[in-house]
């Protein structure tokens, strides 16, 4: 599919695990969808001792609950190196929206993810923002890529106080919150144009269609946001209006998604080619589930991270710290 990539490397997948762990993340891959919440809770297990290793010893300074909003939802968490940039100017900052099936899900899960994408960003010469915002169903359509909005205003009016560039953001979404982010993106009915700050996006495992199929096992969840009327779900989808706007996107699957995922990412692939005429970056990551295309960023498994960084810099000019000071000079 055009510029598409299939990681394939599986030899290198989970790696820095243990091979009793990487049994457990191949055997609920096959019954991924059978029960979501267990099989989640089964790669947090897998995860939280490497992100509790990593986050003990590290110079990522935290800066937890900062308001960006009047509702007690509307929080952020800032991620900053303790070392500030040598060439003095800021760092690109990466703005992670969380999952959640629209319904549930916080940016600190566990107190470790989603922080550990944060952390990777960090230490990549970023400065990272971990977004909370309202659910449903107190929240519906489209209040969730509003809130992705407040958050972006806050980071032009506040990150330069912690190192970042309000000029240079890479937005990243995953599943629900990856929806919210290609909402606020495309959508017109969210009635904000995306920020030219915004210099590219990247989703993840992202509901990018309404549906409430019968074998959704997220079905409920998707109708408590979006609303009962099925019928205006095309139009509130984001694959809809794929293309419609000229930021940079990549995105991303697992081999093992919840149901439709994976055809959904693929759809706004193939919508967002044949409105622009090229085929934005594409990739599907073998092995992986759902959790773990975000739970294993900041362990020693880093090819999805690396692509990232690679777009980051190549399509959407972004220059983090170490390589910005090259650039600058």
């Amino acid at each position: 599919m055009g510029r598409s990539v299939h990681i394939e490397a599986a030899e290198m997948r989970f790696a820095g695990l243990s091979q009793a762990d990487r049994a457990r993340l191949d055997a609920i891959g096959k019954v991924w969808n059978d029960d979501l919440g267990a099989s989640r809770a089964v790669v947090l297990d897998v995860y939280r001792p490497h992100h509790q290793a990593k986050a003990e010893n590290d110079d990522i300074v935290v800066h937890r609950d900062l308001a960006y909003g009047a509702d007690t939802a509307h929080r952020l968490d800032v991620f900053e190196s303790s070392v500030r940039c040598a060439s003095g100017h800021g760092r690109p900052v990466a703005v992670f929206i969380h999952g959640g099936a629209f319904t549930r899900g916080s940016k600190s899960a566990d107190g470790l993810v989603y922080d550990n994408v944060l952390r990777w960003f960090s230490r990549q010469g970023m400065v990272g923002v971990n977004v909370e915002y309202r659910l449903a169903p107190g929240a519906k359509y489209p209040e969730g890529a509003r809130d992705v909005a407040a958050s972006l205003d806050w980071v032009a009016a506040n990150i330069q106080q912690y190192g970042g560039d309000p000029r240079s953001i890479l937005l990243i979404g995953h599943s629900a919150g990856g929806c919210h982010v290609a909402s606020y993106l495309y959508d017109p009915n969210v009635g904000r144009r995306p920020s030219p700050d915004i210099k590219g996006a990247v989703l993840i495992s992202a509901r990018l269609r309404a549906d409430c199929l019968p074998d959704n096992p997220n079905a409920n969840n998707v109708r408590q946001y979006f609303g009962d009327d099925e019928s205006a779900y095309d139009t509130r989808s984001p694959v809809i209006h794929a293309g419609t706007t000229k930021v940079p996107v990549f995105v991303a699957v697992a081999e093992f998604e919840n149901r439709y995922i994976d055809a959904y990412g693929a759809e706004f692939v193939q919508r967002h080619t044949m409105r622009t005429g090229k085929a934005p970056r594409f990739v599907q990551l073998t092995r992986h589930n759902h959790t773990s295309i975000v739970a294993h960023f900041d362990t020693h498994e880093e090819e999805l991270g690396h692509e990232i960084m690679r777009f980051a810099i190549d399509e959407c000019g972004l220059f983090p710290c170490g390589l910005s000071c090259q650039k600058r000079k």
